[in-house]
């Protein structure tokens, strides 16, 4: 469990406006000042305010385009001063920090790949102290979200209080329609835990494909998240990196009139009275499932004597993978989806393991 953080409001920060969704829109590179300028006035003419775009640009392989460097801030610098937008881009090390504010780039964010890495957070940490630039952390590429949270506890210690998260989704060696897999529960945990972390999505480097961009920000905002960072290029066709999920402005501005934006609460009092109703239900259904595991968890532990007394195995493999196979089943019956039912049970398995293997360490009375 982290610490508490310390934290300025979002709406402290003079960067976005109502109503939801906060948008941060640009190209995934800055590659000309003609591109960076043409771009950002397109969003502009949007309406929004923060412009994004990588000048250091992380890749796998040496010889790719990685990123204009410092001459790019110089085009941000113009759109700054020429449309009144806020600029912003991803730091990776303590030179960066430096160069974004010698040009007085206004917000940073730090990317998958470094949020991964204690080190390289606590130098980028060291770097901001005494700042009072905005900070927004992607996820690590790994579903762990102590990381992430590590990673926050980083830089709130080093003084920084305008902080914000970005949720991009996950690596995986898995086939999936996207580039990332959602991860919407890792995403979940950590608003539940900071509900006043002001958080956005990456659609883009989520879906890695513009078709699916749409799709994966409604399903952003329908969570409640607070805003989304959108690649956007005057000319996505002949973007250096990442063409496939970039939107021109034009599209970005149609894919976000088509978003439905669900308010975060009402002052029918038809709803509330229905909603109140809904819950209470819910709550008596969450103590009857309390109840049903308690009262598992107790066959379990005879379950494990018994096999204790006769010198059995705790784990059964092939008996577990006929249990789990049948609750899908009918779970389907029941209109659940499969990974749910998998992972409730698979947790249900987990948590009776482990009390068997407790009565089993536990040394026999005489």
């Amino acid at each position: 469990m982290g610490r508490e953080l310390d934290l300025i409001p979002v709406s402290e920060w003079g960067f976005f406006t109502p109503p939801r969704p906060m948008v941060i829109a640009g190209p995934c590179s800055a590659e000309s000042e003609d591109q960076v300028m043409e771009t950002a006035r397109g969003l502009s003419e949007l309406g929004i305010h923060v412009f994004r775009a990588g000048i250091w640009k992380p890749r796998t392989h040496p010889g790719c385009f990685e990123g204009v460097g410092v001459p790019g801030l110089k085009w941000m610098q113009k759109v700054k001063k020429e449309l009144g937008m806020k600029i912003c881009t991803e730091v990776a090390s303590e030179k960066h920090v430096y160069e974004c504010i010698k040009f007085g780039v206004d917000m940073v964010w730090v990317g998958a790949r470094s949020s991964a890495n204690p080190f390289l957070m606590q130098e980028i940490a060291d770097a901001l102290k005494d700042t009072d630039i905005p900070v927004l952390v992607k996820n690590p590429v790994n579903p762990d979200l102590d990381l992430w949270i590590g990673a926050l506890e980083r830089l709130n210690r080093a003084g920084v209080k305008k902080l914000g998260v970005i949720h991009r989704g996950f690596s995986t060696s898995q086939k999936i329609l996207y580039r990332n897999d959602p991860g919407w529960k890792i995403a979940i945990e950590l608003r539940t835990r900071y509900p006043e972390l002001p958080f956005f999505a990456d659609p883009s480097h989520m879906a890695g494909d513009r078709k699916y961009l749409l799709e994966l920000s409604q399903r952003a905002l329908d969570l409640g998240l607070d805003g989304l960072m959108v690649e956007s290029h005057c000319d996505p066709s002949c973007a250096l990196s990442d063409a496939k999920q970039q939107l021109t402005p034009a599209d970005l501005g149609r894919m976000l009139g088509e978003i439905v934006v669900r308010d975060n609460d009402s002052d029918s009092l038809e709803y509330k009275e229905n909603i109140d109703q809904l819950r209470a239900q819910i709550d008596v259904i969450d103590e009857n499932l309390l109840f049903l595991l308690k009262n598992r968890m107790e066959v379990s532990r005879k379950i494990g004597q018994y096999k204790k007394e006769h010198n059995i195995a705790i784990l059964q493999t092939a008996r577990w993978d006929s249990i789990l196979a049948a609750m899908v089943a009918k779970g389907k019956e029941y209109d659940l989806s499969e990974e749910f039912v998998t992972a409730f049970f698979n947790a249900i398995h987990e948590a009776s393991v482990q009390t068997q293997n407790e009565i089993l360490a536990k040394p026999s009375e005489k």
